[in-house]
């Protein structure tokens, strides 16, 4: 089956990155339907603090033989320039097992308090494989509740839709967390719903995560 899984940069990136400038995450999900693993990291490159470098590296592997069609492996690197505390824009380039290189230019808009952080990431790509162009919208919630100085509650949410040439649908996923972390330390569980295809094969999983953050 061929399809490309643009996590926009399971951008998973806790988008931490927006509380936490500069660090290095990884995260393990094991569920009854599947084992994830997934790298990201964030980094300033000038000075001024105003362009950064963020990757993001995954594994995907399903645990019954039928499913394994969908396990699949992503890098992608992406160059940010902030222009501000709330937008950033930027290049991308991904590469993933099944949809093969695709080139990336994406839009970032950052609100946040304290406790709560919502980011919006709307992207236009290009898939080499595919030779068309597509549209993706990310977006990503987290609240947290501080118990102690080092002891919060967290709650995280992540929704991701794709769209071959911006009219048939190519990969979809909702993703929720919650745990609590101690210091760069998080445990908890969570729920993933994906979505492949033009006429979506539905999967679930329901397990513990486990995140570091440093």
């Amino acid at each position: 089956m061929k399809r490309i899984r643009l996590i926009a940069t399971t951008f998973f990136f806790g988008f931490v990155s927006t509380l936490q400038a500069q660090f290095t995450q990884l995260e393990l999900f094991s569920g009854f339907e599947k084992t994830d693993f997934t790298l990201l990291s964030n980094y300033y490159i000038d000075s001024n603090s105003s362009v950064s470098i963020a990757t993001l590296a995954f594994f995907q592997k399903y645990r019954e033989r039928e499913n394994q069609v969908f396990d699949e492996i992503g890098v992608q690197p992406t160059l940010f320039w902030n222009i501000n505390k709330k937008i950033a824009i930027g290049p991308s380039l991904y590469y993933n097992s099944f949809g093969g290189f695709s080139e990336r230019l994406s839009g970032k808009f950052t609100l946040k308090t304290s406790n709560v952080l919502l980011v919006v990431i709307p992207t236009v790509a290009y898939s080499e494989q595919k030779d068309a162009s597509l549209g993706e919208l990310f977006a990503q919630f987290q609240i947290q509740k501080p118990f102690h100085e080092n002891l919060s509650l967290w709650l995280n949410g992540q929704f991701l839709t794709v769209w071959d040439k911006f009219k048939s649908h190519s990969r979809s996923f909702k993703q929720l967390r919650t745990g609590i972390a101690y210091k760069g330390y998080q445990v908890g569980i969570g729920l993933d719903f994906d979505q492949y295809g033009t006429e979506p094969i539905q999967k679930s999983s329901f397990g513990i995560y486990y995140r570091n953050t440093f």
